[in-house]
């Protein structure tokens, strides 16, 4: 039980480190490339955050254990709206873009709608992983091309713009941007540290799910609860990092990009990658608890940004926040009393 929980600690504390630098290296990369900040947040710090996730289900899959596997990815996903989006807008409020309102949103609504009818079956086939990798694919062939296809009108009415500006403005501007750029770390060291994280996550992740399988033979609890709760929160530290600190920054565009690209990931490619290692049996509480609360959870999200774009200038307050927090306190309580043996409620279904 010791090596356990010293595992556990270690594993944690590596995952962060290690996703830290990762998606240093990962958005110098990006920057340096010139996409927009929402697709860095959804493609490059949201892959680098979801690492975790990808390789913990992934050797959850190897070894036999479904329910962690599966509940890490949909765990992690309540966790990301729910906590980590609830706690990152109470400590500042977040801005919204409308490309998230008519585009991003509504796809991830439609990805878990996806989701649920392929688990139906309570099973996740090789085929159904397939399908799942293939929408993957096509939703991030869309949404680069859709960035690139904006970032160069964008471009070209800048340039149209500078056209009629005086010789000192141009050289005002020359002189600006070498500045900007110094300060994005050098291509070459970020290319060292996205290795060097990429690496050190898929260490950590391999202790994380080692340690917690083995505190849950001891004490006898389901592999689904662990993969819910402990895994789940573990490998979704590197996301509630990384928001805090791009609102910090006044980043808004990574944080919501960041978060909306992990639970892209996580319904799409964890569970894709998981289920073509091996077929998953599908416990029918998964698709009604879990995979029905980030449906609830996506869908009211969706109808605060809808809300705040009208009225409040675009911004998530602090009351949608605490709103947010409190759903995941009475789902952590939930699957306490479950672990407990005194559960709150039951669900049947089938």
């Amino acid at each position: 039980m010791l090596e356990y929980s010293a595992g556990l600690i270690v594993g944690l504390l590596l995952l962060i480190w290690s996703a830290d630098k990762f998606v240093d290296g990962a958005s110098a990369v990006a920057t340096r490339m010139g996409m927009s900040r929402l697709l860095v947040g959804m493609v490059i710090v949201g892959f680098g955050t979801s690492a975790p996730e990808m390789v913990v289900s992934a050797l959850a899959a190897l070894e036999g254990k479904p329910g962690i596997a599966l509940g890490n990815a949909y765990g992690s996903n309540i966790a990301n709206i729910a906590l980590i989006l609830g706690i990152t807008i109470m400590i500042r409020p977040v801005n919204i873009e409308r490309n998230v309102i008519v585009r991003e949103i509504p796809i991830l609504i439609a990805v878990t709608l996806l989701s649920i009818g392929l688990l139906w079956d309570l099973d996740v086939s090789r085929l159904d992983a397939i399908i799942l990798l293939a929408t993957f694919t096509a939703i991030m062939i869309y949404s680069i091309s859709k960035s690139m296809r904006e970032n160069k009108e964008a471009s070209g009415t800048h340039d149209s713009v500078d056209g009629k500006k005086s010789d000192d403005l141009k050289s005002a501007d020359a002189e600006i941007k070498p500045d900007a750029e110094d300060d994005v770390m050098p291509m070459k060291h970020a290319m060292i540290w996205l290795l060097i994280g990429l690496a050190l996550l898929i260490a950590s992740s391999r202790l994380l799910v080692w340690s917690a399988v083995g505190i849950a033979t001891t004490f006898g609890v389901s592999d689904i609860i662990i993969g819910l709760t402990i895994v789940a929160i573990g490998t979704s530290l590197p996301e509630l990092a990384a928001a805090i600190a791009a609102t910090r920054k006044n980043e808004h565009a990574l944080v919501i990009g960041n978060i909306l690209g992990s639970n892209f990931f996580n319904t799409l490619v964890v569970v894709g990658i998981a289920g073509t290692i091996s077929p998953l049996p599908v416990d029918k509480t998964i698709i009604f608890r879990d995979l029905g609360l980030v449906l609830g959870l996506t869908v009211l999200l969706f109808i605060f940004c809808i809300k705040v774009g009208k009225q409040k200038n675009g911004l998530l307050s602090r009351y949608e926040g605490f709103i947010f927090i409190m759903i995941y306190v009475l789902y952590t309580a939930y699957l306490t009393s479950i672990v407990l043996g005194t559960p709150l409620f039951t669900l049947t279904a089938f």
